[in-house]
């Protein structure tokens, strides 16, 4: 039994639904089909969930989210009648959608939940009918029925986990079952949604609840490349990862999974493929637990930007017992997430993402660092990009750092933090989010 998953720009349009159909039908083992909402059709175009975060604002500030609503309803309506499908799937949608806006608002994270889930949730059943239409004996799973249990952390929930032993009887269903992804429910009955892009997530959990052989991942590119081909013309593509390897560059800016998605397949050793909705002959990208490699290779350099780090100086910190752990419950009670804490003897640099630490934020946890601990300096710099270099080829091999820095001086980047993971298999350089593209070009040239 094969788990599928296919993303947003898969099932934009009707011609996009056939092709997905196709390749459902062409393997009797994609027995488990799990569907993101309907992405955009062109760059001009606005993806659903997006249409649904304004509906739900709109509903939010006092309007109806008629303008909203009806744009929501084309958008859905279009599928329908491009597909062939029924008439009244399309007034089942508009019965749901409208459910959903007139809900209670009073709490605002749990009613954007439930609206931003409704695109998942109702392409699930369009994606149904057109493989029944197609002849398939395929159905609309309920996450909620199956048993999908979540945190109680609207926007970002978590896997509770006796949702494993609910969702394996998944195997035994007949037909092909379609799972909407990216959300679930609490044990009390309300939706909760993973972050954005969470249906990667959904995808890997069925995979681990059922067993499956693989855990497919549909999108719109050949498979996983060396560098983001935005930046690097014509990068080298990757034709296997390890678990670890992938974890990496995807929280450094590989966004072809999401990079929690990796977590659920890892205890279960199953593999997950990338490949392409619109090229689905061609092999992709496989991740797995283990893979042979050359000594000294690297295999992806990621890149990220939106960071800031906090510097903080104290002579004798070395020697003050509890330092660090204070320095970070500040963070944690602000509730800011932590990427990396670099550190020196007197010295330690917090790693944030810009977008959780505005101006406010930093005026109150820079007082209480100078306040509390009784700092020498404390430093805020922002505009930091990260850039990583990752390979299980890395481990052991000397002078890889120096072929990087190397490459970085020549061409002009200044590095503003260095840091090498405890596993080896990764290298992590801080640089000026200006100088972003000209360091991972000159990294790609040194590495490839």
């Amino acid at each position: 039994m094969n788990v599928c998953k296919f993303g947003g720009t898969s099932l934009a349009t009707a011609r996009q639904v056939e092709k997905v159909c196709d390749i459902v039908l062409a393997d009797a083992a994609r027995r488990l089909v799990v569907v993101s909402a309907p992405g955009k059709r062109n760059s001009k175009d606005i993806k659903v969930t997006d249409l649904l975060i304004a509906a739900a604002e709109a509903r939010l500030a006092g309007g109806t989210a008629e303008a909203e609503l009806q744009a929501l309803l084309e958008r859905f309506g279009a599928l329908q009648r491009d597909l062939g499908l029924p008439a009244a799937l399309l007034a089942e949608i508009e019965e749901d959608l409208r459910r959903r806006l007139a809900a209670d608002a009073t709490h605002r994270a749990r009613f954007l939940d439930r609206l931003k889930a409704a695109g998942e949730d109702n392409n699930a059943k369009l994606v149904a009918a057109a493989l029944r239409r197609r002849g398939a004996e395929a159905r609309y799973v309920d996450p909620r029925a199956a048993g999908l249990l979540l945190s109680e952390e609207y926007g970002n929930a978590q896997l509770q986990p006796e949702s494993y032993r609910n969702l394996a009887a998944l195997r035994d269903a007949p037909g092909i079952g379609v799972f909407p992804g990216f959300f679930g429910y609490t044990k009390s009955g309300e939706v909760v949604t993973f972050p954005r892009g969470g249906s990667d997530i959904t995808g890997a959990i069925l995979a681990t609840a059922v067993q499956a052989a693989v855990y497919e991942n549909f999108t719109d590119v050949d498979s996983v490349f060396a560098a983001d081909p935005r930046l690097v013309r014509q990068a080298a593509p990757i034709p296997e990862l390890t678990y670890r390897e992938m974890r990496e560059l995807s929280y450094a800016g590989f966004s072809v999974i999401h990079d929690e998605a990796i977590v659920p397949c890892v205890s279960a050793g199953i593999p997950i493929c990338i490949k392409n909705t619109n090229r689905p002959q061609e092999p992709g990208t496989r991740i797995v637990a283990k893979r042979r490699y050359v000594p000294g290779r690297v295999v992806g350099i990621a890149s990220d930007d939106g960071f800031c780090t906090i510097y903080v100086d104290k002579y004798l910190m070395n020697r003050e017992i509890g330092f660090d752990r204070r320095l970070l419950q500040m963070f944690e009670e602000e509730g800011i997430s932590i990427e990396h804490t670099p550190s020196g003897i007197d010295s330690i640099s917090v790693i944030v993402r810009e977008n959780a630490f505005d101006l406010e934020t930093e005026r109150r946890v820079v007082a209480r660092i100078q306040a509390e601990l009784k700092a020498d300096e404390v430093e805020v710099e922002r505009g930091l990009a990260l850039i990583m270099i990752v390979g299980e080829g890395m481990r052991y091999t000397v002078g890889l750092a120096a072929r990087a820095t190397r490459a970085l001086a020549d061409a002009g980047v200044n590095i503003e933090m260095m840091n090498q993971g405890s596993s080896e298999i990764s290298m992590m350089f801080g640089v000026k989010a200006v100088d972003r593209k000209k360091a991972v070009r000159a990294l790609y040239q040194a590495f490839f």
